[in-house]
């Protein structure tokens, strides 16, 4: 048993450092002098470690900025998609009414439809609100997906009825029994949603693409590293250090909610009625 568990062990780390290696190479490339990238491929060390690399990105480019960005729109899009989708998922899974199950198959259907899909749609709506170039364009077209919807719907559904219709029974509205049961019971679900929904708005980079034209002012992450490619040269030391900066914003989210999300993967989704 004992070597049984030596070798599994073992094995887990081999997995582990495979996954780890494209990170590892990253932080390994952003502290290489410029020039050196492809010098010697397999060095990991360059002539020198040059933290100065993550000063520079921040000179090269107006990167903060886009970091900025980057956190106002995920920040509030992850807020109407829980809003939105929690308000939804209420509806599908605790009240009663005519034709609900199969708008919700319609609704779960839209799942199908690839984001390529609806860019163009989606833009000509954007234009004829005058809503190009600006932040609301970047939040509210994808905010309001059947995703989301669908993951607290099956948690709702594992609550025991027998609460809401206590509450029902002391008078309590569907508003109030959404907001003191329902919601303080759905943190594990939320957090799951949140960690999901904000990756999602954070990597976004062709809808940004089409969307914005003033990149200095309303660019987000995704944009600020396209521009470190040009006539000058690829920047790669810049961008692996750019792109090392970029994971902080999610991996503080993931820290923050790890609890939630653990308990959240481990009881959303499995129970249902």
């Amino acid at each position: 048993m004992k070597a049984k568990s030596v070798i599994s062990h073992a094995l887990l780390a081999a997995v582990a450092l495979a996954f780890l290696y494209p990170l590892i190479f990253a932080v390994a490339t952003a502290l290489k002098p410029a020039g050196e990238t492809f010098a010697d491929p397999g060095a990991m060390v360059g002539s020198s470690i040059r933290w100065q690399n993550f000063a520079d990105v921040f000179t090269y480019v107006p990167f903060q900025r886009y970091i900025l960005n980057g956190v106002l729109v995920a920040g509030v899009g992850t807020l109407v998609v829980l809003a939105a989708s929690a308000l939804s998922a209420y509806a599908f899974a605790s009240l009663r009414w005519r034709g609900r199950d199969g708008v919700f198959l319609i609704f779960l259907a839209t799942l199908m439809v690839p984001q390529e899909v609806l860019v163009v749609p989606m833009f000509i709506l954007m234009q004829s609100l005058g809503w190009v170039d600006t932040y609301q364009a970047l939040i509210f077209p994808w905010a309001f997906t059947a995703f989301g919807t669908f993951l607290l719907r099956q948690f709702f559904r594992s609550v025991p009825r027998e609460m809401q219709e206590a509450a029902r029974i002391d008078s309590a509205g569907e508003l109030r029994i959404f907001a003191q049961i329902m919601l303080p019971m759905a943190r594990p679900a939320l957090g799951v949603l949140a960690v999901f929904t904000f990756i999602n708005y954070w990597n976004s980079f062709l809808w940004p693409l089409i969307m914005i034209n003033d990149v200095s002012a309303r660019g987000t992450v995704p944009l600020g590293l396209q521009l470190f490619f040009g006539q000058n040269g690829n920047q790669w030391h810049l961008v692996m250090a750019a792109s090392i900066v970029s994971i902080l914003p999610t991996l503080l989210l993931l820290i923050a909610l790890q609890k939630h999300l653990v308990k959240g993967i481990a009881t959303a989704g499995l129970a249902g009625r």
